[in-house]
């Protein structure tokens, strides 16, 4: 029950993360717009929102239903992992600073950010929500949870780096940025 109990408040601390992620994510899609920002992909944006919201509720639910047996290096390496994928997560939106959100908003005349994390990919947020997405639900071994949810992040990141290339395709290809 004390594992159970500690993969609930991990779940619950990534919930009030996402929470501040949005408070963030308000303040700079308005500074956004208030330059002119253009929003593409509004089509898939609230399944983006169900299918993270999901993530959460599915796995403390399978968790909390099924009560799997964890192993302890699992458990623990999969922490790692969540650990390591916020990480990467905050250091895109600090890059980014005023530019990231949880929408995809381009400011005219602005070139793309090819510093920090973008120096060594083009989507690093992208890998720290797929890491997310497996490791989190697997601290507590809800591999349902994980395995749903991949297979229906990978649908929705194709559509989703589809429409960030196509709105980042309009910006000046400068080697300035953040």
């Amino acid at each position: 029950m004390t594992g159970l109990l500690a993969f609930t408040v991990l779940v619950a601390l990534v919930g009030l993360e996402r929470v501040a992620e949005l408070v963030v994510s308000t303040r700079n899609a308005a500074w956004s717009r208030e330059r002119g920002g253009v929003e593409s992909g509004l089509g898939h944006f609230p399944f983006m929102v169900v299918l993270h919201t999901g993530l959460l509720v599915g796995a403390l639910v399978e968790a909390w239903v099924r009560r799997p047996d964890v192993p302890p290096l699992l458990a623990w390496s999969m922490l790692a992992l969540v650990v390591a994928s916020q990480a990467l997560r905050w250091w895109c939106i600090a890059t980014l600073g005023r530019r990231w959100n949880t929408r995809v908003i381009v400011v005219p005349g602005l070139a793309p950010v090819r510093s920090g994390p973008y120096r060594l990919m083009r989507h690093p947020n992208y890998v720290a929500v797929v890491v997310e997405g497996v490791a989190l639900p697997l601290v507590h071994a809800a591999w349902v949870t994980a395995l749903v949810f991949t297979v229906l992040n990978a649908v929705l990141l194709a559509v989703r780096i589809r429409v960030e290339d196509a709105a980042l395709s309009t910006l000046p290809s400068g080697a300035g940025g953040a």
